[in-house]
């Protein structure tokens, strides 16, 4: 965690409350944490996500920030699992059957241009079919798979990601979250704070995730 640059917060006036049990100390000006309090959060987190990788579960994973988007990406993706890595769209969660329509839609309309069932449109009917697909593809791609309500959200910064946690809350999904030292983990179930800025941190934690989901599977197996 200490050569991930884990142990960084952020500038000592922007801490939330809810952090300073976490904090060992400020320099220059900066939040420096207790990584040995970290380890026990990241542990906690990892029991659950092998728990989870045994049972099959989904995680949803969220990280719309540009230092996270493309590593939340690959880490879903290494797992078979549902992602969002650029803004979240609402209703994901609170309106699960309509956003469902929607990919279902994309997914027809992708299945029908593969076929060639386009070529009885005009020149102008594909142009805009071809707009819908890429703008549903921008949208939903990385909720394709997402067949039913997740069982967990794992999420980079919950203070970027309010409209994520939001919904999950009304629809009683747990949160987990890697959270500095600017945000609220009290709105977290499973907070795991740390460094949610540098990508090398980001990735690390990630990794933990991952590796915890696999061996739950294998445990499974």
């Amino acid at each position: 965690m200490f050569s991930a640059g884990a142990h960084f917060g952020l500038g000592r006036s922007r801490r939330h409350p809810t952090v300073a049990p976490f904090i060992f100390g400020t320099k220059n000006r900066t939040d420096i944490f207790d990584l040995e309090k970290t380890e026990k959060t990241l542990e906690t987190a990892k029991a659950l996500v092998t728990a989870l990788g045994k049972e099959g579960k989904t995680i949803l994973f969220v990280g719309g920030k540009k230092e996270a988007s493309a590593l939340v990406k690959t880490t879903a993706m290494s797992l078979n699992m549902p992602y969002v890595e650029g803004r979240w769209i609402g209703g994901t969660l609170t309106n699960f059957g309509n956003i469902r329509k929607r990919i279902e839609r994309y997914e027809k309309l992708i299945s029908d241009r593969e076929k060639g069932e386009l070529a009885k449109y005009t020149k102008r009917e594909r142009m805009l079919i071809d707009r819908e697909i890429a703008k549903l593809e921008r949208m939903f791609l990385g909720i394709v798979s997402l067949k039913k309500m997740p069982e967990l959200l794992f999420l980079i910064d919950p203070r970027k990601e309010q409209n994520a946690i939001g919904e999950a809350g009304h629809a009683k999904i747990p949160v987990m979250a890697l959270a500095s030292s600017d945000c609220n983990i009290s709105e977290v179930k499973y907070p795991i704070v740390g460094n949610d800025a540098a990508k090398a941190s980001i990735q690390f934690y990630l990794s933990e995730i991952a590796a915890a989901y696999q061996a739950g599977k294998k445990e499974a197996k």
